[in-house]
C-alpha cells in the first residue's frame, strides 16, 4: 500500500471510530445528568477527563450515592492505564514541548490502537492524530447532546439510565477478559464489592474490587512463575548430566 491509499484508509477508520464513539456518548451525557450532574459539569468530564471507561466510572459512583472523593478515585484508577499506553506513544510520535501536553490528552484506547497497529511511522502518527481529534470533538459533541436531551425529560431515572453505567461499563470490561486468568480476577473482585456493600459507603466497594487487580497485578503471572522453576531446577539438571 503507498502512502496515498495508506492515509485513506487511516482517515476512513478514524472517522468511522470517532462516528462510533460520538454515538456511544449520548448515553453517557444522560447518564451524567442522571447521576445529579448539572449540563456543564457533564460535559466538562468529557472536555477534562476524556477517558470514557473513567467518566462512566464516575457517573456510576455518584448515582449510587457514593462521595465525589470515591469517584474521582475510582476514574483515576481506571485513567491510569493511559499513562502506560503514553510510554509506548511517546517513541512513535516523537512530539516536543506543547504537543506533548496536547497528545496525552488524546492518549486512549483507540488512538494507541491506531498508532501501534500501523507498519509505518507516519501511518502510526496520523492514526493517532486523526483517531484522537475524531473521537475527542464528537464524544464531546454527543455527551453534549445527550446531556440536553436527558434535561428535557422530567425524571431522566424513569427511563432507568442510573442503571446503564453498570451496564455500560461492564461492556467496556467484556472484550478484555479473553483468558481464564482475567475472568478469575474480575469475578473475585465483584465478589469483594458485592460482600462490603451492606458494610461500607457507596463507592468504596468499587475501590475495593479494583485493590484485588492492584493485588492480582502484582503477583507474577502462571507462565512466568513456570519460567522461574524451569531456571531454577536447570543449574540440577545440568550438574546430573556432568555426573
Amino acid at each position: 500500500m503507498d502512502w496515498a491509499d495508506e492515509r485513506r484508509a487511516v482517515l476512513r477508520d478514524a472517522l468511522g471510530i470517532g462516528v462510533a464513539t460520538g454515538a456511544y456518548a449520548l448515553s453517557f451525557g444522560a447518564l451524567g445528568t442522571a447521576a445529579g450532574l448539572s449540563v456543564t459539569q457533564t460535559c466538562a468530564t468529557s472536555v477534562l477527563m476524556f477517558t470514557g471507561a473513567s467518566q462512566y466510572a464516575l457517573v456510576g459512583v455518584l448515582g449510587a450515592g457514593g462521595s465525589p472523593l470515591a469517584g474521582a478515585a475510582t476514574a483515576v484508577l481506571l485513567g491510569a492505564r493511559n499513562a502506560l499506553y503514553g510510554l509506548r506513544l511517546s517513541q512513535v510520535l516523537g512530539v516536543r514541548g506543547g504537543w506533548r501536553l496536547v497528545a496525552a490528552q488524546l492518549v486512549l484506547d483507540e488512538s494507541s490502537a491506531m498508532a501501534v497497529g500501523r507498519a509505518s511511522q507516519l501511518g502510526a502518527r496520523l492514526g493517532f492524530w486523526a483517531t484522537g481529534l475524531a473521537v475527542y470533538l464528537l464524544w464531546n459533541l454527543g455527551t453534549l447532546l445527550g446531556a440536553l436531551g436527558a434535561q428535557a425529560l422530567p425524571d431522566p431515572r424513569a427511563l432507568g439510565l442510573d442503571a446503564a453505567a453498570p451496564a455500560a461499563f461492564l461492556a467496556l470490561m467484556a472484550p478484555r477478559l479473553t483468558g481464564r486468568e482475567p475472568w478469575l480476577v474480575a469475578s473475585a473482585a465483584g465478589l469483594v464489592a458485592m460482600a462490603s456493600v451492606p458494610l461500607v459507603p457507596a463507592g468504596v466497594p468499587v475501590l475495593l474490587a479494583a485493590l484485588v487487580a492492584v493485588v492480582a497485578g502484582a503477583r507474577p503471572s502462571r507462565a512466568a512463575r513456570r519460567e522461574e522453576r524451569r531456571g531454577a531446577s536447570a543449574p540440577g539438571r545440568r550438574e546430573e548430566a556432568r555426573r
